[in-house]
Formats: C-alpha cells, structure tokens, sequence
C-alpha cells in the first residue's frame, strides 16, 4: 500500500514543486487508514497548505487507495 501512496505523491509532486514545494511520506498507520506527510519547500510555510493538502493530496492519495481515511501533515 505503501508503493500506492507513494505512486499518489508522485503524481501530484510536478504541481507541488512548479510552486517551489514538495511533499515527502512519513509514514502509514495502516491499521488506523492514516497517513502522515511533511509539506516541504515553499508548501511548509504556504498559508495555502491546509487546501493544498486537503484538496490535493489528500484527494489524490485516497482516490489510489481507498483504505486511508485520514492524510495529515506533521
């Protein structure tokens, strides 16, 4: 699952880094459906980064696997 989560990074990381950010897996509490993320690069400090992960990653990494129920950034 892991390999799909990151699959779901990368294709959204070409839109993150345009802006000068990326976004790096921490790690995945399989069992809980929650992944966390660092936003990184100019996403760490976007006060655009709650939509960014929320409407983009977020979205992005659930439509790849449907078992994650929470994505949040540490």
């Amino acid at each position: 699952m892991k390999e799909k989560i990151e699959e779901a990074l990368n294709s959204i990381r070409p839109a993150l880094q345009a802006d000068g950010g990326d976004v790096e897996l921490v790690d995945f509490d399989e069992e809980n459906g929650i992944v966390r993320v660092q936003l990184q690069g100019a996403c760490a400090g976007c006060p655009s980064s709650e939509i960014t992960l929320a409407m983009g990653i977020e979205k992005a990494i659930k439509e790849a696997v449907p078992e994650v129920k929470q994505v949040l950034s540490v």
